[in-house]
């Protein structure tokens, strides 16, 4: 007991002491207090700011973000818009009568106004264009099985004052109504299509491969524009001489559409091969490709026929158009010939140069310059030369084209009178539904 109450006193005899010693300075302490307060201000000064910068870094990827999505957005336009000048728009699917098939509506209406000089007179003429008229398609496919499709398809031209028939002596022919296509076929991937109708026969448009963007104004085909236009006596007369633009000017591009059977074979490393029976004994048979890369698109085409033709043999054609896709120049070549008995054939070469470009926001800008040299028609040892410049602007929200075009054709004649050369400056529009 006596130990414990010294042991109490001992340590408040300590607790004393050191109360003592360690006085409390007021000034000090508020010091501290001060201080605390400044850092803690300090820190929320911190804070702000670092949640300032973290909703500006926010700010930066999301206006980043935007700039990439527009970029993307541009490139994609710029390729759907090279890809619109060069295929035709997806047809929109409508109710059939059957429920079995699907039916697809489509066309296009293509008109343009030509202004002519054809030596004697300068003369304006309102034409359906011929190189792609205007027309209405249905198409109506079923399904058989995973890999085989029955496919129909009717298609009918429908042009006013087609440019195949107007002329000088003849500006507004009126309507003119074609059955371009009536056919039935069998599409199989493994197996093949074999079609039976009227339609494209094996060696129709192989010499009209053509990837510039300007199908809706020109192609290998030049006469198309005025195909009915008639050449001039070069003499004080003037008179008109018979000839026409077309029968100078011929691509012979095969057997056109005619009542056919034909068959076409899968494709294979962008290869495809066709044959085709026509009406009145005719025949033909042609290859195909298409392949892209290398920073290259480009297609080909090669066919032989049959025409049956009088004092005539085997007709044969190719052509062949490549499309640089960075910079959209592209160079398109066709050579058709047709073998005659007396052995002088007759010939057609065309060359086109082109830049696919993207100028605005519209679509595809095309410009081209091109020449064809014409040999033995319409007679022996006669020589054509037809030169041409145009322009196709693409307008891919509407589905439009507008294009301008300048084309002069010359022929120089074997024998007979001389003729004037014939001008012509074009403006149309081709849209498509």
């Amino acid at each position: 007991m006596r130990f414990k109450i010294l042991t109490s006193l001992t340590f408040l005899s300590v607790g004393q002491t050191f109360a003592q010693t360690i006085p409390v300075d007021a000034s000090a302490l508020q010091q501290l207090q001060d201080s605390v307060l400044q850092q803690q201000a300090q820190l929320r000064k911190q804070a702000e700011t670092l949640d300032a910068l973290q909703q500006q870094v926010n700010e930066l990827k999301q206006a980043n973000s935007d700039v990439r999505n527009q970029a993307a957005q541009a490139a994609a336009n710029a390729q759907l818009a090279v890809a619109a000048s060069n295929k035709v728009v997806p047809p929109t699917t409508v109710t059939s009568g059957s429920e079995q098939l699907k039916l697809n509506i489509s066309g296009q209406i293509n008109r343009a106004l030509n202004l002519a000089a054809d030596g004697k007179n300068t003369e304006s003429y309102f034409v359906d264009h011929a190189t792609s008229g205007s027309r209405l398609n249905f198409d109506a496919s079923a399904k058989v099985s995973d890999d085989l499709t029955l496919d129909s398809r009717i298609e009918v031209a429908i042009a006013p004052d087609n440019s195949s028939q107007v002329s000088q002596g003849n500006q507004a022919p009126g309507d003119s109504f074609n059955q371009r296509w009536a056919e039935v076929s069998l599409n199989s991937n493994q197996y093949g299509k074999l079609s039976l109708g009227k339609g494209d026969t094996a060696s129709n448009t192989t010499a009209e491969a053509d990837l510039s963007g300007t199908l809706a104004v020109q192609n290998s085909s030049v006469a198309d524009i005025v195909y009915g236009m008639v050449f001039r006596d070069r003499t004080s007369s003037h008179v008109l001489t018979g000839i026409k633009v077309s029968d100078a000017f011929f691509n012979l591009d095969g057997l056109s559409r005619e009542s056919r059977i034909r068959y076409d074979t899968p494709r294979f490393y962008g290869f495809s091969l066709a044959a085709s029976s026509v009406s009145n004994q005719r025949a033909d048979a042609a290859v195909f490709w298409d392949g892209e890369g290398y920073g290259f698109k480009a297609a080909a085409r090669a066919a032989i026929a049959n025409p049956n033709i009088n004092q005539a043999g085997k007709r044969y054609d190719g052509s062949v158009s490549i499309l640089h896709t960075n910079t959209g120049l592209n160079l398109t070549l066709s050579k058709g010939l047709q073998e005659r008995d007396n052995h002088i054939n007759d010939s057609n070469l065309y060359g086109k140069l082109g830049w696919l470009a993207s100028l605005n926001n519209f679509g595809s800008t095309a410009f081209v310059v091109d020449y064809t040299r014409a040999e033995n028609t319409p007679a022996a040892h006669d020589v054509g030369h037809a030169f041409g410049m145009g322009v196709d602007q693409l307008f891919v929200k509407y589905n439009t084209e507008l294009y301008l075009q300048y084309r002069r054709f010359s022929l120089d004649r074997n024998s007979g009178p001389a003729v004037e050369d014939i001008k012509v400056g074009t403006f149309g529009a081709r849209v498509r539904f």
